[in-house]
């Protein structure tokens, strides 16, 4: 393959092999002189050479040991670098797959570690892009959402679930001696039969109602609202408030047919939802692209084609990193 069939992921791939390869205690001048070479061979190189630097930065590395060599480097000259040998290139192939790969097991290990402890609560759960569907003891339903968890319990007769983590969507069979009430750290919702939809992310818990009538109130119980179908109910982690508008029925848990309806969110927020259905980690590189408003429809069995459709409006990119990770910047 030539320089000039090179694909833009291979040449910021190869502009990362040379970040690890620079950082290297035992970098040498031809190291160094090789990598002038190279990074004045083409605009390409540079722009991934600039791109790389940034991506790493995201990810909490360092910069470069010499980063003067891009801004004093001599003219480009058309000759090859010195030949370092496959053994050394190979290495710095899988010294580039295990830096990723850790730092993917790093972030895991950081995600996971609550989730763990919340899943050991749990009766249901399901795993990242897994749909579930639970029929209750007393006939009602539950469906859960990708990377959801749900504690159930119907002791002493009650009828009580606690939505750990993630999305569902209830239909509750009438019982009016025994109301049906979903807890979760925010909301209490109480209802005796009706349909709605539960969703808890890092910065909002919202409840969307399908159809019937629902008790909605905050875990202090300060505050108590009644909804009715079309309804949607919004609090905000940060300040407690509850914010109440109205959405279409039939948008209502739109993730049940694998479609994820979204209306005036920031793109930080639709970024969190789709990480529920993808099996690399997504980082936002750019805070000015993760606060744009949106208001779509998104194809959750296709996620990698649902963040393009997503930040390519604004001029955003998905660099796909590693099968593991991908950053979302404006570069």
């Amino acid at each position: 393959m030539t320089r000039e069939e090179q694909t833009s992921e291979e040449r910021l791939e190869e502009a990362m092999d040379w970040f690890l390869r620079l950082n290297e205690p035992a970098r040498t001048a031809d190291d160094e002189k090789a990598f002038v070479l190279w990074l004045n061979g083409s605009a390409e190189n540079r722009q991934a050479w600039a791109k790389a630097n940034r991506t790493w930065e995201v990810m909490g590395a360092t910069a470069p040991s010499h980063p003067s060599l891009m801004q004093n480097a001599p003219p480009f000259e058309r000759r090859r670098s010195p030949d370092t040998g496959r053994v050394r290139k190979t290495a710095r192939a899988r010294n580039i797959s295990i830096a990723v790969a850790a730092l993917a097991a790093c972030l895991v290990a950081v995600v996971t570690t609550p989730e763990i402890l919340t899943r050991s609560n749990a009766d249901y759960t399901t795993a990242t892009a897994e749909v579930r569907k639970i029929t209750l003891e007393d006939g009602s339903t539950v469906e859960l959402s990708a990377a959801s968890a749900l504690a159930v319990d119907f002791s002493s007769g009650r009828r009580q679930v606690r939505l750990l983590s993630g999305q569902a969507f209830f239909d509750v069979r009438p019982d009016a001696s025994r109301p049906f009430t979903v807890k979760t750290d925010e909301l209490d919702v109480t209802v005796v039969g009706t349909a709605f939809d539960v969703n808890i992310t890092s910065e909002t818990e919202t409840v969307q109602l399908a159809h019937g009538a629902v008790n909605l109130s905050d875990a202090k119980g300060t505050e108590t609202l009644r909804m009715t179908a079309g309804d949607t109910v919004s609090l905000d982690r940060s300040s407690g408030r509850l914010k109440r508008a109205t959405v279409d029925v039939d948008a209502i848990a739109s993730w049940r047919d694998r479609k994820l309806f979204v209306q005036d969110v920031p793109i930080s927020a639709v970024i969190a939802e789709l990480q529920r259905y993808h099996q690399s980690w997504i980082q936002l590189a750019s805070l000015e692209l993760g606060d744009r408003r949106v208001t779509g429809l998104y194809d959750l069995s296709d996620p990698d084609r649902a963040l393009e459709a997503l930040v390519s409006p604004f001029g955003g990119k998905v660099h796909r990193i590693s099968p593991y990770l991908r950053v979302l910047a404006l570069f």
